[in-house]
This record gives structure tokens, sequence and C-alpha cells, in this order.
């Protein structure tokens, strides 16, 4: 699908993985300590206290996205990226930073903002 990133997790461990291309066969897939890891839905619809969908502002032919959201130890985006149907671009964070990047303007692109506690977030590119 267009702009669609799909991330797997491991239920056990915690491991996440990025797929590329995911295998269609029945019974088979990516796993992780002896277990298939899941698919994670991202959210739109930002309901918790902390913000998490990413919200983005135009400058030039950047955007520059930003993350409403602590950036803790214990509780941090771990990163942020813009996937368009041929690039993708992501940016890691770590705690002590500001939960934003500087990215190229793709219209029409997806943004995606991981939580280590609330996972996989995303908001459209007008």
């Amino acid at each position: 699908m267009k702009n669609e990133l799909i991330i797997k997790k491991c239920n056990s461990c915690g491991a996440i993985v990025k797929v590329i291309e995911d295998c269609n066969c029945e019974n088979c897939g990516i796993m992780c300590c002896e277990e298939p890891m899941q698919i994670m839905t991202p959210n739109s619809v930002d309901a918790a206290v902390e913000k998490h969908v990413p919200t983005y502002e135009i400058k030039d032919n950047e955007i520059v996205v930003k993350v409403n959201h602590v950036m803790e130890e214990e509780h941090y985006i771990e990163w942020i990226s813009l996937v368009s149907e041929n690039k993708e671009y992501t940016i890691i964070l770590h705690p002590g930073q500001e939960a934003e990047a500087r990215l190229p303007y793709i219209e029409g692109a997806t943004l995606y903002a991981y939580c280590n506690k609330h996972g996989l977030w995303k908001a459209e590119v007008e």
C-alpha cells in the first residue's frame, strides 16, 4: 500500500522490525522468541493526555515535524518517519532531545511517530 510503513513487534521481548516486503504464505512470517511478531497498527486519533500524533509546519521545501510528548528516559518518542510511495526518511530520537525532525516536504506522504510506551502513531501530509 502507498505510504504504508509495516512495523512488527515481539510481544515477549519488545524487539521491533521494519518490514520491506512481508510474506503472504500461510503460517509463515517473522519470528522472535519462538513466536510470530505482530503487526503494529498505527493510531491516528490522539486520546491520551500526552500527545502522540505527529504535527507539522511547512517551511520552504521542508516540513518541521513535532510530537507534543515528553522525552524522558523511561517514556519518549523513539523515532519519526516520513513515508511516500518511493522514499522513506527516519530520524532516531533520544531522551532529552526535542521530539521533532526536519524532513523534505512531500505532499501526500505519511508521517509516523513511535512512542516506546504507547506504540505507533500517524498523520497524513497535505
